[in-house]
């Protein structure tokens, strides 16, 4: 059965969720609205509403129209098996040492790499994405310098990859991965249990570092945080906080046009930045805490 979604966009935050509140009140009902903000410092936010039936474009353009925003683009969504189609298109990935794949290429993992398996059904953090893969060479970097960690942190971790991969590879360090979202810490916890890597990453929902099990353990020497800008520049005052004197913190979820916005946050936090790599459209810095 097809499901059908309408996206447009709007200046404004206030002006989104008005447009989102108006939106759900539509016969035939949503079955969801969502509100993003769009982060090319444009200030335009998107608002998209999805359908189990096709929805009547004539309120669609009215509602448009009311609160300015731009025309909705409504497309079918084929009734199609994702996950066997996640399967299908995503290929292994190489970082450095780390090989991440699903079961289903179990096969293919090479000799001699820190195999990480993810499941395909999972949404976010699989290592395709190249603030996943940017993170993972980041660590791959540091690693092969020599450097040695013995207090680790995943914030925003969702599947937990890059905790799994520093627990791999720090057999002596404290390994701690929170997210914010329940569903993504029960996604870690599973990741950690196929990984074999039970009892090495302690999982936690977690805004930041607003956990009294992080507050406990910190400082940490290596903190992974790939998210998003917005969250990042939040997160700065607290990253200086809870990073030890000389700690490293990696990174992303950010476009390459906002990697200089978020230096410059993490630099009046006393942090200098120490490696940054770009790929594609997305950037993975990785920064040093002065001390």
């Amino acid at each position: 059965m097809p499901t059908y979604t309408a996206l447009t966009t709007l200046p404004g935050e206030d002006a989104a969720n008005s447009l989102a509140e108006a939106l759900e009140r539509m016969e035939p009902e949503p079955s969801g609205v969502g509100v993003f903000e769009i982060e090319d410092g444009s200030g335009l936010w998107e608002v998209g509403v999805y359908f189990l039936e096709a929805p009547d474009t004539t309120t669609l353009e009215l509602l448009r129209v009311a609160f300015g925003a731009a025309p909705f683009a409504v497309s079918e969504v084929p009734d199609v098996d994702w996950v066997a189609h996640v399967r299908r298109e995503l290929a292994p990935v190489d970082a450095g040492r780390f090989f991440v794949f699903g079961s289903h290429d179990m096969d293919k993992v090479p000799a001699g790499r820190v195999p990480l398996q993810i499941e395909a059904t999972v949404a976010f953090g699989t290592g395709h994405h190249g603030t996943t893969l940017g993170c993972l060479k980041a660590l791959d970097r540091l690693l092969g310098e020599d450097a040695t960690f013995a207090n680790v942190v995943d914030i925003g971790c969702g599947t937990a990859v890059l905790a799994m991969a520093a627990a791999k590879e720090l057999p002596d360090a404290r390994v701690m991965a929170s997210d914010i979202d329940e569903v993504a810490v029960d996604v870690a916890r599973a990741n950690v249990e196929i990984n074999d890597l039970e009892g090495r990453i302690t999982c936690m929902e977690a805004a930041g570092f607003a956990h009294p099990d992080l507050q406990a353990a910190a400082p940490f020497d290596l903190i992974f945080a790939n998210i998003l800008k917005g969250p990042l520049v939040e997160l700065a005052p607290d990253m200086g906080r809870n990073a030890a004197p000389g700690g490293i913190v990696i990174l992303s979820g950010l476009l390459v046009v906002q990697a200089e916005a978020i230096i410059a946050a993490y630099a009046a936090q006393g942090f200098d930045l120490a490696h940054r790599e770009d790929l594609g459209e997305w950037s993975a810095l990785t920064m040093r805490r002065a001390g």
